[in-house]
C-alpha cells in the first residue's frame, strides 16, 4: 500500500501536528499527517528515526521501504525533525484564558544529549498531538540480577544492532515472549556465543496460545515467516531453545559468572530438583514490556488493562490527543505502523472514512488479534515471587531488598503507598520505578493479601524526563518563535548537519 494513494490531493490543512516518538508508529504518523496536509514536528530522543526496530550501526542503511519513507518525511518542507529532544512535560491549556478548550496540551521540550548541560527549552502549542513513545523491558527480580553483566533484553539488542557490540562472549537469554528470538539473533550477529535461550512458559502454555487458528499468525504482518527465520538461525548455530525453563539466580564475584536455571510449572513455581548451573559472562532477561505512560497520563488519556485506550481513529480520550504503537498494546512493528498512520491522518484532519484507510484498519486489527494471542501464550506466572530470598534486591537503583518489602507490608504504619515507599526506598532512585515499579507493586499487594493491580501506573509525574534546575530556570523559546523557526520553508531538512544547527536537530531554532 502506497502512502501517496490518499484520495483527492488534500493540500495544506494548516493544522500543526506534534508527534512524540519516531519509531515505526510515530514515523508512520508523520508520513500520513504530511499526506493529509498538516505541518508536522517530529520529536525523538534518538539521533535517527526508526526506533529500536530499525536501529542500525552509524551509516548502515535500513530496509528499502523504510529508507524511502525516511527520505520522504525528513525532506518534506512541512516537517521539522527534532532529534535528541526530550518531552519533559505536558501542560494543559486554560480554556478560559487563551482559547485552549478542546486543544491538546502544550508540549515542553529539551534539546540535546541527556548528559549535556544548558539544553535549550522550547514550548509547542499543537492543534493535535500524537503520542508514540513506545515501551521498555519488563524484568522480574531474581537473586543476583543486580550483578554487572545482567542486562535487559532490549539493552542487549540495542548494543548489538546499533554498535555491533555484544554484551558478553557467552550469553544466556531468558524470560518469556517471542522477543527473545530476535535478541538472540542480534547477539549471534555481533559475534557472541548464545549458550541457550530459556522460555519460561512450557510447551502446553505456548501451544494453547499459538495453535488456535494458526492462519491468523501468518496474516499478522509476516510473523510466522519471522519466527521460522529466527528458529532456523538458532538451529544453524546449535543454540538450545528450552521451554518451561528460566534463570532463577545469577552468581559471581564483581560480575555475573554463572546462572542457575530451573524448570517451571505452568504457574512458574520451581520444579524441585530441576536446578542446573551454567557458566556465562552475560545474561539478557526480558519478561515482556511496560508501556511508557508518563505523557499519556499527563495528557489526560484513559487506560484499559495498563495500556492507553483508543477509539477507531486512535483518539485517546483527551481533546486533540491520539496514541499509537506499544502504549496501546504490544503487537509488533506492522501493527504499530498501521496505528501510527491512522493516528497521523486523523490528527491532521484527514477524512476518517477515506477508502485508503481500509488496509490500515485491517492491519491494525490483525495486530490486535496477534497481541491477544501473545498475551495468552506468554503470561507471567503468578508464583514467580517464589524465586526470591529475603536478601534479593527488588529495586536496583536503591538496593532495596525483598526483606524490607516484607517488613513494610507487615507494619500497619506503612499501609499508605507513600509511607511504604519511604520505608523501603523502592522506586525512589533515578529510574523512578520505571523498571522495578510493576514488580514491587505486585509483591507489595501479595504480601498484604490483596490482588495484584492490573492498571497500576507509576507514571503519574508532572516531569516526565529529568531536567536540571538551571535548565528549568532558563526562559523557554516562545511557542510562536519555535514553530516559525521549525517550519521555515527556507531552512534545510535532513540529517547532514552533525552540530544540530539545521536538519537533524530541528532547524535553525535549535541554536542557543
Amino acid at each position: 500500500m502506497r502512502r501517496g494513494a490518499a484520495p483527492g490531493g488534500p493540500g495544506r490543512t494548516g493544522r500543526h501536528v506534534v508527534i512524540v516518538g519516531a519509531g515505526p508508529a510515530g514515523f508512520a504518523a508523520a508520513d500520513w499527517a504530511l499526506a493529509a496536509g498538516a505541518r508536522v514536528t517530529l520529536v525523538d530522543l534518538a539521533d535517527r528515526p526508526g526506533g529500536q526496530y530499525h536501529r542500525r550501526p552509524p551509516g548502515a542503511p535500513g530496509p528499502p521501504s523504510f529508507e524511502r519513507r525516511r527520505a520522504r518525511v525528513l525532506a518534506h518542507p512541512r516537517c521539522a525533525w527534532r532529534s535528541r529532544t526530550a518531552v519533559w512535560a505536558l501542560e494543559q491549556r486554560d480554556g478560559d484564558g487563551d482559547g485552549g478548550a478542546g486543544l491538546p496540551p502544550l508540549v515542553h521540550t529539551l534539546h540535546g544529549p541527556a548528559d549535556a548541560a544548558d539544553r535549550p527549552r522550547a514550548v509547542l502549542a499543537p492543534d493535535a498531538l500524537v503520542l508514540a513513545p513506545g515501551a521498555h523491558d519488563r524484568v522480574l527480580p531474581f537473586p543476583g540480577w543486580e550483578l554487572p553483566g545482567v542486562v535487559t533484553a532490549g539493552a542487549a539488542q540495542a548494543l548489538a544492532k546499533g554498535q555491533r557490540v555484544a554484551v558478553g562472549r557467552r550469553v544466556v537469554v531468558a524470560g518469556t515472549g517471542p522477543f527473545l528470538l530476535p535478541v538472540a539473533a542480534s547477539l549471534l550477529a555481533a559475534g557472541a556465543r548464545v549458550r541457550e535461550v530459556c522460555e519460561a512458559n512450557g510447551a502446553g502454555t505456548l501451544a494453547a496460545g499459538w495453535s488456535h487458528r494458526p492462519w491468523q499468525l501468518a496474516a499478522a504482518g509476516g510473523k510466522a515467516a519471522e519466527l521460522l527465520r529466527h528458529t532456523a538461525l538458532l538451529a544453524r548455530h546449535r543454540v538450545p531453545f528450552r521451554t518451561g525453563r528460566t534463570v532463577v539466580e545469577a552468581r559471581g564475584e564483581g560480575r555475573v559468572e554463572e546462572v542457575v536455571t530451573a524448570a517451571l510449572r505452568p504457574d512458574w513455581s520451581v520444579v524441585p530438583g530441576s536446578r542446573r548451573t551454567l557458566s556465562t559472562d552475560a545474561v539478557c532477561v526480558g519478561h515482556g514490556f511496560t508501556p511508557q505512560l508518563e505523557l499519556p497520563l499527563a495528557a489526560g488519556c484513559a487506560l484499559d488493562g495498563g495500556f492507553v485506550a483508543v477509539d477507531g481513529a486512535q483518539r485517546a480520550g483527551a481533546p486533540g490527543v491520539f496514541a499509537a504503537g506499544e502504549i496501546t498494546g504490544v503487537a509488533g512493528a506492522p501493527a504499530a505502523r498501521a496505528e501510527g498512520a491512522l493516528a497521523g491522518w486523523c490528527a491532521a484532519g484527514g477524512d476518517p472514512a477515506a477508502p485508503v484507510l481500509a488496509p490500515l484498519r485491517r492491519a491494525r486489527d490483525q495486530g490486535r488479534r496477534f497481541a491477544r494471542r501473545l498475551a495468552r501464550a506468554h503470561p507471567v506466572g503468578a508464583e514467580w515471587p517464589g524465586w526470591l530470598r529475603e536478601d534479593t534486591v527488588v529495586c536496583r537503583c536503591e538496593t532495596a531488598r525483598y526483606g524490607a518489602l516484607c517488613a513494610a507490608a507487615a507494619d500497619p504504619a506503612s499501609g499508605d503507598p507513600r509511607v511504604g515507599k519511604l520505608a523501603t526506598r523502592a522506586g525512589l532512585g533515578p529510574c523512578q520505578a520505571r523498571i522495578c515499579g510493576p514488580a514491587v507493586a505486585e509483591l507489595t499487594a501479595r504480601l498484604r493479601g490483596q490482588a495484584p493491580p492490573t492498571d497500576w501506573t507509576p507514571h503519574r509525574r508532572p516531569i516526565a524526563q529529568p531536567i536540571r534546575l538551571g535548565e528549568l530556570a532558563r526562559p523557554a523559546r516562545s511557542t510562536r518563535d519555535a514553530e516559525q523557526e521549525e517550519h521555515d520553508p527556507h531552512a534545510p531538512h535532513g540529517e547532514h548537519d552533525p552540530h544540530g544547527e539545521h536538519g537533524e536537530h530541528g532547524g535553525r531554532g535549535q541554536r542557543t
